[in-house]
């Protein structure tokens, strides 16, 4: 039990790491201060390969690690709280739609769960943060975009991975 307590860990760690990568690969800025990146597939990857907790942690860490190295502190606490998020409510809707479902279904469905999170998180925050109705409006538009692509790509890789890890008995 305590093994499996420190490979869970462990990945988690990685996954982390693999999140902020992959969130600062490529950053697209946007006109509310804020940026459009790949980070929300790992986000979803993380949740479903670890589960609420330990991939809510990797991806809450991993894309708030990438917004203090990217210069954006000040989004860095929402992103922490925003991203974990994401990943407890991909993982609970993918568990719950994959007992009836085929898994890749469950999988998006998840995924856009998840980024309809990140999408009004997002939005109440820039409200908070710039006071402005309009700046949270401002943000919807770009982080629509970021989602669509993170929840479509995150479904396709994780069948990638999911099928090689069965077969390494990794995961």
């Amino acid at each position: 039990m305590k093994d499996h307590k420190i490979q869970k860990l462990t990945l988690a760690g990685a996954l982390a790491a693999l999140t902020t990568v992959a969130t600062l690969l490529i950053q697209i800025p946007s006109p509310t201060k804020g940026y459009i990146n790949t980070g929300d597939v790992l986000v979803n990857l993380s949740a479903w390969i670890l589960g609420p907790l330990y991939g809510g942690a990797a991806a809450g860490i991993g894309s708030a690690l990438a917004d203090l190295i990217s210069g954006y502190t000040v989004y860095a606490p929402a992103t922490l709280l925003i991203k974990a998020g994401m990943a407890a409510v991909s993982y609970f809707v993918y568990k719950r739609l994959s007992q009836n479902r085929k898994s890749f279904f469950a999988q998006l469905a998840g995924a856009v769960a998840a980024e309809i999170i990140m999408i009004f998180g997002y939005a109440v925050f820039a409200g908070v943060l710039y006071g402005s109705l309009s700046s949270a409006l401002l943000s919807v538009p770009e982080n629509i975009i970021q989602g669509v692509f993170g929840a479509a790509v995150s479904a396709a890789v994780y069948e990638l991975v999911r099928r090689r890890g069965t077969r390494l008995n990794v995961l």
